[in-house]
């Protein structure tokens, strides 16, 4: 198999939309992910996966702390500005939860320690434990074939 097929083979899996944020000397930065996951409930721990390449993977290991932001569906654009998908004049004003960025009306907010990190392959996996959280309702941004979606569209296809 060929890495464009890998690849194909894994967008089969619809995931949620994620900005993982970070600050080094005093500047937030983001980037848009999909990899993430809870590990456990106690200690309340998290995954992130960071690819080699990436320049948040030296920020946060930098900072040693970090943000995931579950995206509602109304946040594409905020996906597409840190996927490098578009571009904006202005600069993107994160909120704060504790001492960490945070992108502000994500459905779920986790401010994050570095609590352990694992080189496999080309990507770290960053496990981060939560010290707090934000919660709101909405509908998830979903990401699937290399699309983004809506839960909608599952539900009508389902009919």
């Amino acid at each position: 198999m060929d890495d464009r097929q890998f690849r194909n083979a894994m967008g089969k899996f619809a995931t949620g939309v994620n900005v993982i944020a970070t600050e080094t000397d005093g500047e937030a930065f983001g980037m848009t992910a999909n990899a993430f996951m809870s590990v456990s409930l106690d200690p309340k721990l998290i995954v992130i996966s960071i690819g080699h390449q990436a320049k948040m993977l030296e920020r946060i290991r930098q900072s040693g702390k970090f943000s995931v932001n579950v995206l509602s569906c109304e946040q594409q654009e905020v996906s597409m500005i840190f996927a490098g998908q578009k571009t904006t004049e202005e600069k993107f004003e994160f909120e704060r939860l504790g001492d960490t960025p945070v992108v502000k009306d994500a459905l779920c907010q986790l401010s994050c320690e570095v609590y352990n990190e694992h080189t496999e392959g080309d990507h770290v996996l960053f496990i981060g434990k939560v010290n707090d959280m934000t919660l709101v309702d909405g509908d998830p941004l979903i990401f699937n074939c290399g699309k983004y979606r809506r839960l909608e569209e599952f539900a009508e296809a389902v009919q």
